[in-house]
């Protein structure tokens, strides 16, 4: 469906058949969320205090590490975050629960079911993963996130293009983080000064999310950055964006092949033997976390493990304004 939100003449052409579609259900999600504002259907207030992270557009924002970011400074707090996902994509979870071993990770289609699960579980603070357009959940904290790299492509809604809201959707918004990955630091803060334009009252931060380690997928052993340079590289993504990894491996010097696959790419066997094959005419073989907690356990002993590269979060507009709206976020008072 993605190549449908292409610039090529074909995806033009395609994608007028999806255009009525694409009306209607920008039509509902108005209708919805004004039902919402004007109380006619009315939110409900979580077990435990709650911040919620999501999007406008489909995959590939920086959402899911961001969240991860969040939860992982609760725990340095010495709190116990409960990370809420919606349940879709098996390989979700278990990247929560590789980047926050410390947190409750359930994934429930009913967020307030899940919230209670966590509850049970020890959790006082809730961090909802891909929760923008979650309006039957009351939050503390609501977080969109934009990536800098969204605004290039097609502006049109689903399924015509990515976009699940316009941009006033952003009213509902207490913090705006605008991410990067490929996009140059000055694209990024650009985009983030015409959303502070846009919405004068609220936060606008911009974080650069660039692999920040390398570790052994087996082993956990870590290694330095610097490895990958001049060095041929598969790099395999079943991401949203697999072209953007790629990019940010070509940035740490590799020469890339990249092999890209559909966004929760469930690994078949052909597919785990061919990454193999191919990794004898590479140095390494380099993955995404989401791939990664697919792959472990399965390569082979005897081949040469595969890197995970796994993405920091750098602040580079606002991050400390951001840290002191996660502390007012208010404490939970067990019973």
């Amino acid at each position: 469906m993605r190549w449908v939100w292409g610039r090529a003449p074909v995806a033009r052409v395609a994608r007028l058949a999806l255009v009525p579609l694409a009306l209607a259900y920008i039509a509902i999600v108005r209708v919805r969320a004004t039902a919402y504002r004007r109380g006619v259907l009315r939110a409900k207030r979580l077990v435990v205090p709650t911040v919620a992270v999501g999007n406008l557009s489909v995959g590939g924002t920086g959402k899911t590490p961001l969240a991860a970011w969040i939860a992982r400074r609760y725990v340095g707090q010495g709190r116990t975050p409960g990370i809420l996902l919606r349940g879709y994509g098996a390989d979700e979870p278990l990247v929560h629960r590789r980047l926050v071993p410390e947190g409750v990770v359930v994934a429930h289609p009913d967020r307030v079911a899940g919230a209670a699960q966590a509850r049970a579980a020890g959790a006082d603070i809730l961090v909802l993963d891909d929760a923008f357009q979650l309006l039957s959940v009351v939050r503390d904290l609501n977080i969109a996130v934009v990536s800098a790299e969204s605004v290039e492509g097609s502006r049109w809604p689903l399924p015509a293009g990515p976009w699940r809201e316009g941009w006033d959707a952003l009213a509902r918004a207490d913090v705006i983080v605008v991410t990067r990955k490929r996009a140059s630091a000055a694209a990024a803060d650009a985009l983030a000064r015409r959303l502070e334009q846009r919405r004068a009252d609220t936060l606008v931060c911009v974080a650069h999310l660039a692999v920040g380690q390398l570790e052994g997928m087996q082993s956990g052993t870590r290694h330095e950055l610097p490895v990958l340079a001049g060095r041929r590289v598969l790099a395999a993504a079943g991401i949203a964006d697999p072209e953007t990894f790629a990019t940010q491996l070509r940035g740490l010097g590799a020469i890339v092949q990249l092999q890209a696959y559909q966004d929760h790419h469930p690994y078949a066997e052909a597919d785990l033997t061919g990454l193999v094959r191919g990794s004898a005419g590479a140095d390494y073989v380099v993955v995404t976390e989401k791939d990664a907690v697919k792959l472990r356990g399965r390569w082979p002993g005897d081949v040469p493990e595969p890197l995970v590269a796994g993405l920091a979060v750098q602040w580079e507009r606002n991050g400390p304004m951001l840290e002191h709206a996660l502390d007012a976020v208010p404490r939970w008072n067990r019973p």
